[in-house]
C-alpha cells in the first residue's frame, strides 16, 4: 500500500522526558475540561430549559413538560452542539495540519472558555442554542490536537499509555461536572468550566510542538492538513469511515440512553416513583468510561493490538445493552449498575482516539484525529434524532432505543476490520 513517505526522525526535535511528561499532563487536564464543558448541557438541561421556557411550559402536563424539555434537548445539544463539534473538527484539525499543533490547543480553549462564560448570561433558548454551537466549534479541537501531540512525542511503545492516561484522566471532567452541578446553580456550573478553561491557557505556556510537525512544516511538506484526500483513494477512504463507525456506539449509548434515560426507563417499566436523574446517569456512566478508558489502554498494550482490544469491548458493549433492556428497569440501583457497566463497556475512547492518530501520516494526522472523534460526537444528532422519531411514529421509547442500538452496534463491529492494526507503528510518515 503507498500511502507513506519516510522521513528521517533524527531532524525531529526530541524534548525531555520531563516537557514530555509535561505536556501529556497538560494534555490531560485540557480533556478534563474539554469534557467538564461537553457534558455541562447535559447535566443542567432540564434546570436551565425549564427557566429559559416558563411561558412555554406553563400550563401543560408533567408529561408535555417532559417532552417538551426532550425535544428541545435534541435540539440544542444533539444537533446544535453536535453540528459546532463537527464543523470545528474540520477546521480545527487543517489549522493543526498547516499552522500546529499548539495553535490550536490555544484557540479552540479560548473559543469554548468564553462560550461557556456568556452560556451564564443567556435569557433565551436562542441564544442558548447559538452558544452551544459555538461552545462545540471551540471543543473540537481539544482532543484530537492534544492526542496528535501526545502521539508524536511520546516513543511508540508507551504512545499507548500516554493516551490511556489523557483519556482517563479527561473523562473524569464529567464526574467533576456532576457534583459542580450539585453545589452551584447552572449559569455558576457555566461560569465555572469557562473559567476553568481559561485558567487552561497559563499551563500550555510550557507545552512544546510536535518535532514531526516541524520538520514537516521546515520540509514543506505537501497536502498539509488536505482534508479532501481523506476521502480519496478509497482503501484511505475506508480506513477513515472504519475509525470513526467503531466509536459510534459510544456517543449513541452517551448521547441517547444515559442522557435521556428519564425518559427511556419509564417506558421500560421503571416506576415513576423512581425515575432516574440524568444528571447521576451522566456521573455514573462516566465514571464507567474512566475506568473503561484506562482498561482498554492497557488491554492494548497487553495484547499489543489496539483492533483486539476493541473488539473485546464492543463484545463487552453487547452484554451491556441486554443488560439495559432487561435489568435496568428493576430498581433505580439496578439501574444506575447496569449505566456504570455500560460506560465501561463502552470505554474504549482512549484506544479509539489513539488509532484516530496513528492511521494517517503525520501531514493529515491531525486533520484525521481531530475530525474523526467530533464525527462520532456529531453522530450523537442521527441516533439521538432517530430515536426521537421512532419513539413518536413507530413505538415506544425503549423499543426506539433498542432499534437504533441494532444498527449502530453491529455496523460498528463490522468496521473494526477495516482499520490496520497500528500498535508501535512508527508514526514518522506522510500520505501521499
Amino acid at each position: 500500500m503507498k500511502a507513506a513517505t519516510q522521513t528521517n526522525p533524527s531532524d525531529a526535535v526530541q524534548p525531555s522526558r520531563r516537557v514530555i511528561g509535561f505536556v501529556v499532563l497538560v494534555a490531560a487536564l485540557g480533556y478534563f475540561v474539554d469534557i467538564f464543558d461537553l457534558l455541562l448541557f447535559g447535566l443542567v438541561r432540564k434546570d436551565s430549559l425549564r427557566e429559559l421556557m416558563q411561558a412555554e411550559l406553563a400550563g401543560k402536563s408533567p408529561a408535555e413538560v417532559d417532552a417538551l424539555i426532550a425535544s428541545t434537548s435534541i435540539v440544542l445539544d444533539n444537533i446544535l452542539q453536535t453540528s459546532g463539534l463537527l464543523v470545528g473538527g474540520l477546521v480545527w484539525g487543517i489549522i493543526a495540519d498547516r499552522s500546529g499543533r499548539m495553535k490550536v490547543l490555544f484557540g479552540s480553549i479560548l473559543t469554548y472558555s468564553v462560550a461557556n462564560l456568556l452560556n451564564a448570561w443567556v435569557t433565551d433558548v436562542h441564544q442558548y442554542g447559538a452558544l452551544r454551537f459555538v461552545a462545540g466549534f471551540g471543543l473540537a479541537g481539544e482532543l484530537g490536537a492534544g492526542i496528535t501531540l501526545v502521539s508524536e512525542l511520546v516513543g511508540r511503545e508507551r504512545r499507548g499509555l500516554a493516551t490511556t492516561f489523557v483519556a482517563a484522566v479527561g473523562i473524569l471532567g464529567a464526574v467533576a461536572g456532576y457534583f459542580v452541578t450539585q453545589l452551584v446553580s447552572w449559569r455558576g456550573a457555566f461560569t465555572i468550566g469557562g473559567l476553568l478553561g481559561l485558567s487552561l491557557l497559563v499551563l500550555r505556556i510550557g507545552v512544546v510542538e510536535s518535532g514531526l510537525f516541524l520538520r514537516a512544516e521546515h520540509m514543506h511538506a505537501r497536502h498539509r492538513g488536505a482534508f479532501w484526500m481523506l476521502f480519496w483513494p478509497w482503501p484511505r477512504l475506508r480506513r477513515y469511515m472504519a475509525t470513526v463507525l467503531i466509536a459510534v456506539p459510544i456517543w449513541f449509548v452517551v448521547g441517547t440512553l444515559v442522557k435521556y434515560c428519564d425518559v427511556i426507563m419509564p417506558s421500560l417499566g421503571l416506576p415513576s416513583a423512581e425515575k432516574p436523574s440524568p444528571g447521576k446517569a451522566i456521573m455514573w456512566c462516566y465514571v464507567g468510561l474512566a475506568a473503561g478508558d484506562l482498561g482498554s489502554g492497557l488491554l492494548s498494550q497487553l495484547l499489543k493490538s489496539r483492533r483486539k482490544a476493541i473488539a473485546v469491548f464492543h463484545a463487552m458493549s453487547v452484554v451491556g445493552l441486554v443488560l439495559y433492556f432487561t435489568v435496568a428497569a428493576q430498581s433505580l440501583t439496578a439501574f444506575y449498575a447496569v449505566i456504570c457497566f455500560v460506560g465501561f463497556a463502552c470505554g474504549y475512547w482512549a484506544v479509539f482516539a489513539t488509532i484516530a492518530a496513528e492511521q494517517f501520516g503525520t501531514n493529515l494526522r491531525a486533520t484525521a484525529a481531530t475530525t474523526a472523534p467530533n464525527i462520532v460526537r456529531w453522530s450523537a444528532a442521527w441516533t439521538g434524532g432517530l430515536w426521537l422519531w421512532l419513539s413518536g411514529s413507530w413505538g415506544s421509547p425503549w423499543q426506539a432505543a433498542l432499534a437504533v442500538a441494532v444498527v449502530v452496534l453491529p455496523i460498528a463491529m463490522v468496521a473494526t476490520l477495516g482499520i490496520r492494526e497500528s500498535y508501535g507503528i512508527d508514526l514518522d510518515f506522510e500520505e501521499e
